[in-house]
């Protein structure tokens, strides 16, 4: 479902949500299983919004386009025993032409968390580029369990080009969250990963190697 265009200063949020501080969350129930971190497996999609083959990051990926909201289907799911502190996007390329999803996500929370998000870990060695039908996926880390957080119920996305850092300035698409998922609690230091197509290293990075 594709939702209104906002800025990062827009609160997306009723005043209900902006005003719940909370210290932790239990595990979303009815979301994916990764009972073990060690074997993880893929998230069932949950929340959606309609508007990233590798090549050596930075470069050309074959010539393709820098993908954007008019070339992807966004989907948002969570891990089960994960007590909510992680978030799993995933980036479909429902054209008929490849394009490639450059650097990392631009991730806000409307006017209750300052977006975007910086990055976490290193790079990838290769670009997201995706064909039709293909997939790229980024991990947010939302929260530590010590940490004090606020509820939000929806994210916003944003894409950037070759050029990293660019199209900071530019509105980003509102991507709703689903009944299953409801809220979200989010601290102030929260990152996300770089476009991967590979889940399996998303995964490593969330919850493997101690990158926060």
């Amino acid at each position: 479902m594709r939702t209104a265009r906002t800025s990062w200063r827009t609160c997306a949020l009723g005043a209900a949500a902006l005003a719940a501080l909370l210290s932790s969350t239990a595990c979303n129930p009815g979301i994916a299983d990764t009972k073990n971190p060690t074997t993880p497996s893929t998230p069932s999609a949950v929340g959606t919004a309609q508007p990233g083959a590798s090549a050596s990051a930075g470069g050309s990926a074959g010539g393709t386009v820098a993908c954007n909201d008019n070339d992807l289907s966004i989907t948002t799911s969570v891990w089960r025993q994960d007590s909510g502190q992680h978030l799993l996007i995933t980036a479909t390329n429902f054209t008929d032409k490849p394009c490639t999803l450059y650097h990392y996500p631009y991730i806000g929370f409307g006017a209750v968390i300052d977006g975007p998000l910086d990055p976490m870990g290193s790079a990838p060695q290769a670009v997201a580029t995706i064909g039709p039908k293909e997939k790229a996926y980024a991990g947010l880390f939302l929260f530590r369990g010590s940490q004090r957080t606020v509820a939000v119920e929806a994210v916003s996305i944003g894409y950037q080009d070759r050029a990293l850092h660019s199209n900071k300035e530019s509105a980003m698409l509102d991507v709703a969250l689903s009944k299953e998922i409801g809220s979200l609690n989010v601290a102030a230091d929260a990152r996300v990963t770089y476009w991967n197509r590979d889940l399996g290293a998303i995964e490593d990075l969330l919850f493997r190697s101690g990158t926060r």
